[in-house]
């Protein structure tokens, strides 16, 4: 379950990673169907994340460093990394553009990272577990936001989270160059075959991710603008009632 060299059989869309999937959804689904009975217990549920999201990184880290795997490209500095520490955060201290920049990098880039992953390991491989685990907590501590904080987010907080983030990958960019690493995989896509893939090379890379990071971004909004405009419909009807 710990080796560095066994159990590397992951398929993509495997029986196991097409379970994983469904576990995820089924849970997300269950938090909204069910969230007048969950409300009650809100708060175990929101510790459940926290400590989630906080057992994955520390084990991570920590296996890695026991098998000698550990290289200064295993820094927590990837955009699931950062979304992770941010829902961390946000559980502590409120902050509303602070969930902006949550919603935006960790829930369609997480799932978009479990439906195609860059695993080598498969089930029940601690790697596996810890990877989806991990990838998991991160939309669902958004959706927690949603469904039982009230969190909302307006339209112009696409551009808000696409500037943050383009501030936020400066800094990264010159690491990378610095230390030969590839955070926000501004030096190359992944190694596996994803999208990014199919991004080309050069400056033409860099524009390929800028376009894909606003079109992302604008696709992640589209369930937000459909709960906000059934809030609003809703509000209508009922202040005509009145």
């Amino acid at each position: 379950m710990f080796s560095v060299t066994g159990m590397q059989e992951f398929e993509m869309f495997s029986a196991e990673h097409l379970v994983t999937l469904g576990l995820f959804f089924g849970v997300c689904l269950g938090l909204v169907v069910f969230r007048n009975q969950i409300r009650h217990h809100k708060n175990v549920l929101k510790w459940m994340i926290f400590w989630t999201l906080v057992a994955c990184q520390v084990s991570h880290q920590m296996w890695l460093i026991l098998t000698g795997q550990w290289q200064i490209g295993d820094l927590p500095l990837h955009v699931c990394s950062l979304s992770s520490f941010l829902a961390m955060y946000l559980f502590f201290r409120k902050s509303v553009k602070g969930f902006y920049v949550l919603y935006f990098i960790g829930t369609l880039p997480a799932i978009l990272a479990m439906v195609t992953p860059e695993m080598s390991y498969t089930f029940p491989h601690f790697d596996y577990i810890e990877y989806f685990l991990n990838h998991s907590a991160i939309p669902i501590a958004a959706l927690y936001f949603i469904v039982f904080e009230g969190y909302r987010v307006p339209r112009k907080a696409i551009l808000f989270t696409y500037l943050v983030v383009n501030i936020i990958a400066v800094p990264i960019f010159i690491f990378n160059f610095l230390f030969d690493t590839n955070f926000f995989y501004l030096a190359s896509p992944t190694e596996a075959k994803t999208i990014l893939s199919f991004f080309g090379s050069g400056i033409m890379y860099y524009l390929n991710l800028e376009v894909a990071a606003l079109i992302v971004f604008s696709l992640t909004y589209v369930p937000m603008w459909q709960l906000i405009k059934k809030e609003n419909r809703r509000r209508l009807v009922g202040m005509y009632h009145k």
